[in-house]
């Protein structure tokens, strides 16, 4: 299980040239003009994650296989866009598709870029967006009141429950606030899920700096921020074009580039790191001679679960999982020594699963 970000921002603000790195293709066109993505373009990128080289080696695995991400790079939105204005309509349908939101804004002054609204303000930007948002998602929601006004009459338990959490989300977009600030019981989580409300998706601000503030970043990133803090919700900063660069390099020279620019590490990690903890995404890993792979499961998730996400017979019949958390495996030299040392341990069907474990399911066909 990996995730799907949708990539979207004002027209011109680095989308396409973000997912072009990402996914090391040129299949998005990188135009300056609006509305130069006229369909999605959907990319899977591996997750890169320095632990499941250091498993392959300490297993002398022969095949490395990470988890994987998906991107979909989504057209340029506009003012007016929940009324069906430039391509809209369009918008709305591919960001309901997707797990969460990469909002790109341009944090950048460039004179030979031009921006739709005649300015560079990120702040502003995000507000348009998130407004556009929560107007499609307050139309939606009228209508389907509406819609359920019939059911309801006649105790509809389903239609009772739906009604009254569109109303609270209608609630809270009606004082300016998105859907996902709308605290759900337990009991309603699921049917709360099921409305596919727009601005019920986390949200992750992606600064686009320049090359020269890619490291710091300016103060068009420190305002979003402020913003984001004051959200609820996380950013990264990240020059689009330094990441286009870096991914037609190989990974030495990538490498040595970062440090040119004082980088750590490709933003790719660092966005993907970060969309991670947004949706509380987590990884375990599955090791042997044959190959060593990295799955991805949503945090909380219990062995069986974890299980079925490489078969579903494994789940059905799950009897238990062995597992050694990743620091012992690596620290001990793999698993024969780490299970003479008493690190691995036997878990049943109530185990929740950590971050880093190393497990194999034993489980009846």
């Amino acid at each position: 299980m990996g995730f799907k970000m949708g990539i979207v921002g004002l027209p011109n603000v680095g989308k396409s040239t973000l997912f072009n790195a990402l996914t090391r293709t040129a299949a998005a066109q990188a135009a300056n003009f609006p509305f130069c993505t006229i369909e999605p373009n959907v990319g899977e990128v591996a997750v890169p994650d320095a632990r499941l080289d250091k498993l392959a080696a300490i297993a002398t695995s022969k095949s490395i296989i990470p988890t994987r991400m998906t991107f979909v790079d989504i057209a340029g939105l506009v003012k007016g866009a929940s009324k069906g204005e430039g391509l809209g309509n369009q918008f709305l349908a591919n960001i309901r598709e997707t797990d969460a939101i990469a909002h790109v804004l341009r944090c950048f002054e460039d004179g030979d870029v031009t921006h739709v609204e005649g300015r560079v303000d990120p702040v502003a930007d995000a507000e348009t967006i998130d407004t556009e948002l929560m107007l499609a998602d307050l139309e939606s929601i009228e209508k389907r009141r509406a819609g359920l006004v019939r059911k309801i009459k006649g105790n509809d338990k389903d239609a009772v429950q739906q009604d009254r959490l569109l109303g609270m989300a209608q609630d809270a977009i009606e004082a300016g606030k998105p859907a996902r600030t709308v605290e759900v019981d337990e009991d309603d989580a699921k049917a709360w899920r099921m409305l596919q409300l727009l601005t019920t998706k986390p949200v992750l601000y992606v600064c686009n700096v320049g090359e020269s503030e890619a490291a710091e970043g300016n103060a068009f990133s420190a305002a979003v921020g402020e913003m984001a803090a004051a959200q609820g919700n996380s950013h990264v900063i990240i020059s689009a074009q330094i990441e286009e660069e870096i991914s037609q390099l190989e990974d030495d020279e990538a490498e040595m580039f970062l440090g040119e620019m004082g980088l750590e590490e490709a933003g790719l990690d660092r966005l993907i790191r970060a969309g991670y903890e947004l949706l509380h995404l987590e990884t375990y890993f599955t090791v042997g001679p044959k190959e060593a792979r990295a799955w991805t499961i949503k945090a909380g998730t219990s062995a069986p679960k974890a299980a079925g996400v490489i078969h579903g017979d494994f789940e059905k019949g799950f009897i238990r999982a062995e597992t050694i958390a990743y620091d012992d495996f690596v620290a001990l030299g793999g698993e024969g020594p780490a299970k003479e040392a008493g690190k691995m341990r036997a878990e049943g069907k109530a185990y929740v699963v950590k971050d880093g474990d190393v497990l194999h399911f034993l489980f009846n066909t």
